[in-house]
């Protein structure tokens, strides 16, 4: 079998099925024919390529019969080769498709009644109805489970939101934004799909950002904005519920971060054997190659991990550690593979035509998102300690 990755050294996109793989070959062919050539443009600019989300759902990656289970749902190694494919593309335009058809959708799916889940689902795949994921705020990222600010109470049949998100991505983009609340009443969190265009919601988007800059991030100020109770996610009661959804979510920053590795690899590769220095491609000196083979043996073992954390998922393994251990050490390749693909580009690694500068500075974003790594170490080491770090 032809390998599907040129960095999938051991193969392990073997495990997919011949479906799976169909599909992964027309989202590359989306992903090179209409995505690669504006890369560089839209990076620079700071502008989402919201135009490709056409093709992108065309494809139907999360919902065609061929790829689904018994359960209706694709496997979970399928969803991790699907983000490491667009991963090795460009990490941002990933976080635009997945924001809406995975951590949306997956919150009403889980968070919602199944009324709710039934009504909104089809328009959330179909992309008729779009959303994002407002969590973080200001003052509030990793503690945001205990320190969360932005109130919600109780009017009727309706809700007064009031507070301030940060770095909300895919808002400036969305018809809704699902905006996590304390319930001013018993103190619970909550979750509201409010409307980005109600009277009292102000989104600013994020500007001058070094990292994932193809990522619309928006600021967003909730004054007095209404919500009808129909509206509220009607599963999401506490945020133990929102834990519980988070613990589906976490694997597939594995799976980002690995795929990020390859197209950083991918890019180096094709530099240093067309780049020559003293008569022949840098690909054939030792220091060049040594760094390749270093960044290869990242992929490689981050591979090896991600797939293992997908089919535990897929047996209904789901751990808090397993997933946080997953994008520690991940996430540390990660930045060691594209400081290494830098140090082979040399200077030409500072402009972002050779595409190893955009993979350079858009792995920061990746590091710290969905945990920093010293919440992740902590989870861990409360595993396999028994003792808890978090508190004194």
């Amino acid at each position: 079998m032809t390998p599907l990755y040129p960095s999938d050294q051991y193969g392990f996109g073997e495990r997919l099925t011949d479906a799976e793989r169909g599909k992964l070959l027309a989202l590359r062919k989306v992903l090179d024919t209409q995505v690669r050539p504006i890369l560089a443009d839209s990076w620079e600019r700071a502008v989402t390529p919201i135009q490709v989300r056409e093709p992108l759902r065309d494809l139907r990656l999360i919902d065609d019969p061929a790829i689904l289970g018994p359960d209706g749902r694709p496997r979970a190694i399928y969803t991790g080769f699907r983000a490491f494919e667009f991963s090795r593309v460009d990490i941002g335009v990933g976080m635009m498709f997945h924001g809406q058809t995975a951590m949306f959708r997956e919150l009403v799916l889980q968070g919602g009644s199944p009324e709710q889940a039934a009504e909104w689902d089809p328009l959330i795949v179909s992309f008729e109805r779009t959303g994002a994921f407002a969590l973080t705020e200001p003052d509030h990222g990793s503690d945001v489970a205990r320190g969360l600010a932005t109130t919600a109470r109780r009017d009727g049949d309706r809700w007064i939101l009031d507070g301030e998100k940060r770095w909300i991505g895919n808002a400036a983009h969305s018809e809704y934004v699902a905006v996590f609340a304390r319930d001013v009443a018993d103190g619970q969190v909550k979750v509201f799909l409010a409307r980005t265009d109600a009277p009292g919601m102000t989104l600013t988007t994020i500007e001058r950002k070094a990292s994932l800059r193809i990522v619309t991030n928006s600021d967003i100020d909730l004054d007095g904005v209404v919500v009808p109770e129909s509206h509220r996610l009607q599963r999401i009661r506490s945020f133990a519920d929102v834990s519980a959804l988070f613990r589906t979510l976490r694997p597939d920053v594995a799976w980002i971060a690995a795929g990020a590795q390859a197209g950083a690899y991918e890019a180096a590769l094709r530099y240093a054997l067309e780049r020559r220095q003293f008569g022949r491609p840098i690909a054939g000196f030792q220091l060049v190659q040594d760094k390749l083979v270093r960044m290869l043996g990242n992929i490689t073992g981050s591979l090896g991990v991600a797939v293992r954390l997908s089919e535990r998922r897929d047996e209904g393994i789901q751990r808090d550690e397993d997933s946080a251990l997953a994008k520690v050490w991940i996430a540390d390749r990660l930045r060691e593979t594209v400081a290494l693909a830098r140090e082979i580009v040399g200077g030409n690694g500072l402009v972002i035509d050779s595409d190893v500068a955009r993979f350079f500075t858009d792995a920061e974003a990746v590091y710290t998102y969905e945990g920093t790594r010293d919440i992740n170490t902590l989870i861990v080491g409360r595993a396999v300690t028994g003792l808890s770090a978090f508190v004194r």
